[in-house]
């Protein structure tokens, strides 16, 4: 697989960095990459990052690999696990921006989430975008231009990325990590064209079982008691998830933590460096509070995925279901279910999506959803 190879989907997108990184072209000092969540945005960020920093067209394997580890001594990386980037982390990140490159040609700073900057953070930021070192630049990844200030905007230069089809999706998951064809089109479609979300489903059998889980559950749910055991059930599931994401990324980060500092895993800490492990330590139990709310979402999303099937069967709309295997008892619910009971099912995921959003606790968040598809379901009925 060549360099760009596993950017699936986003032919302009790569051919526009591809040329900003060759040696000898003049790149802009600041990008905005942008697209909806799994399109690979950070992927793409971090590619071109390794391409900028690499000096030739040889040094970009052995460059890469350090980028993608995140021990690039010419990479700078600010991203958070809290909702929002605070501002002392930007300061700490816009003040090693005049570094010169160590060894590359350019020194490179990539801000995950930049959507995730109050006002504040952001005009730390801009200050730094009026006044660029020559041989640093800076990519920003965001979902939408919209999502950062205009000011931040007008100091960036674009790129727009796309949805990928499932079927792009699910040829990189069998050429990249060998997944069977038929595996790989299910996780591809069930994922919803989330690259991230599409590999997990396919090489993970637990999360596969999970989102099942969801599905069936809330396939079964008819009464109120129905609904509140259903918002306890999927809770559950989401902590699951989530536990099971934090406990394989935790140990890797902390082994890679006492590898930096001259330790075997497993090794005595001297007292000297347990402020490093317990900082470390602090955002993990930063990023399992936000892994949660994540988990609660992507049930939503699966969840949004499924009454949709539900509203296009009961329209009669020629269209793929995304949930296929579930397609009897989806069209069994259609039956029952009036147009207008499945948007309005529709609307409810939706609100409690922007609900969970604005922070209100996630199991008010599935049980108030839950309650309002039992009231449509009856209103149907």
């Amino acid at each position: 697989m060549d360099y760009w190879g596993e950017i699936v989907g986003q032919p302009e997108a790569v051919g526009t960095l591809q040329r900003a990184s060759e040696p000898g072209a003049a790149t802009a000092h600041a990008w905005l990459i942008t697209g909806p969540p799994g399109s690979g945005r950070s992927n793409l960020a971090y590619r071109f990052a390794g391409a900028l920093i690499a000096r030739d067209a040889e040094e970009r394997g052995a460059v890469w690999d350090l980028v993608n580890a995140r021990t690039h001594p010419d990479l700078g990386v600010l991203t958070t696990q809290k909702l929002l980037i605070d501002i002392k982390a930007a300061r700490e990140i816009v003040t090693t921006a005049h570094y010169a490159p160590a060894e590359g040609r350019y020194r490179v700073i990539v801000i995950e989430d930049a959507d995730r900057m109050p006002e504040r953070t952001s005009n730390v930021l801009l200050k730094a975008l009026e006044e660029p070192p020559e041989r640093t630049v800076w990519v920003l990844c965001a979902p939408s231009e919209a999502d950062l200030l205009p000011t931040i905007r007008s100091r960036t230069r674009s790129v727009r990325l796309v949805t990928p089809s499932p079927a792009e999706i699910a040829g990189l998951l069998h050429e990249r990590d060998g997944v069977d064809p038929v595996a790989a089109e299910r996780a591809a479609r069930l994922a919803q064209s989330h690259i991230g979300m599409a590999r997990r489903l396919a090489t993970d059998a637990d999360a596969m079982a999970r989102r099942e889980r969801t599905i069936t559950t809330a396939l079964g749910i008819q009464t109120l008691g129905d609904a509140m055991r259903a918002a306890a059930a999927l809770a559950k599931v989401a902590e699951a998830d989530a536990a099971a994401l934090s406990e394989q990324l935790d140990q890797q980060e902390r082994d890679d933590a006492l590898r930096s500092l001259g330790l075997q895993p497993g090794a005595a800490i001297p007292p000297q460096m347990r402020g490093q492990l317990r900082a470390l330590e602090e955002d993990q139990k930063r990023r399992a509070k936000r892994s949660l709310r994540d988990g609660i979402d992507r049930i939503l999303t699966d969840l949004l995925s499924l009454y949709r099937d539900v509203l296009l069967t009961s329209l009669g709309a020629e269209a793929e279901l995304v949930n296929r295997e579930e397609s009897r008892r989806i069209t069994e619910l259609a039956e029952r279910w009036k147009p207008r009971q499945a948007l309005e099912v529709v609307t409810a995921v939706e609100t409690a999506r922007a609900r969970l959003g604005r922070g209100i606790t996630p199991g008010l968040v599935l049980e108030a959803m839950f309650s309002r598809l039992v009231v449509a379901s009856e209103a149907g009925a």
